[in-house]
């Protein structure tokens, strides 16, 4: 499996990985973090399952498509929480997740 082949879906990861790291950092800056306390840990869970899918499918592991189905499930229970949420960084995380999990899908299917 080439690196090359995927690279719209590690593109994908490592936007979304980002976005993840910038929302629960500005979560954390929020009046009430309490209540934003479900979305930074999946905000945490998700960038850092992003960033391994990306480094899976880079060095085309043959587990990288097994890796990108579970980044998919965390993409969306991540921007399903964010979606929740109506603070700007939350509801741009919510968006990077469904695209993260979208190209993460395709690129399982196609590795299957």
């Amino acid at each position: 499996m080439s690196h090359e082949q995927f690279s719209s879906c590690i593109e994908a990861c490592v936007r979304c990985a980002q976005e993840c790291e910038h929302c629960a950092t500005a979560c954390l800056e929020e009046h009430d973090v309490g209540m934003l306390a479900e979305c930074i840990r999946l905000d945490r869970d998700c960038a850092d399952v992003c960033f391994s899918a990306s480094a899976f499918m880079s060095r085309g592991s043959r587990f990288a498509a097994e890796v990108c189905r579970v980044c998919a499930e965390i993409c969306d229970a991540c921007g399903e929480e964010c979606a929740k949420h109506t603070h700007e960084h939350c509801q741009r995380c919510a968006e990077e997740c469904r695209r993260c999990a979208e190209e993460c899908r395709q690129m399982a299917g196609a590795a299957a």
